[in-house]
């Protein structure tokens, strides 16, 4: 499973959405996604790629990962993967 997929089933789970209603375009917000879930989505994502994404969970619109949207969370997922590489 890619990166994209793997990020994709994380959230659409936290969405309770199946992974073909989560689109790149989509925001997390779209998707229903609240900041608890955004947070779960975090660690989630953490989990399943062994990293540490720098998120601030008190100040989610802040710091270097961009959350705008999927395609945003996956590019910052796929930066992270490489630089621990």
């Amino acid at each position: 499973m890619s990166i994209r997929d793997k990020v994709i089933a994380i959230i659409a789970e936290q969405a309770v959405l199946e992974p073909s209603d989560v689109t790149p375009d989509s925001t997390l917000e779209e998707l229903g996604i609240n900041s608890l879930g955004l947070v779960e989505s975090i660690f989630a994502i953490e989990e399943a790629f062994d990293i540490t994404i720098p998120f601030n969970a008190n100040a989610p619109g802040t710091g270097d990962f961009d959350i705008s949207s999927v395609a945003a969370i996956i590019a910052g997922i796929e930066r992270l993967v490489r630089e621990q590489a």
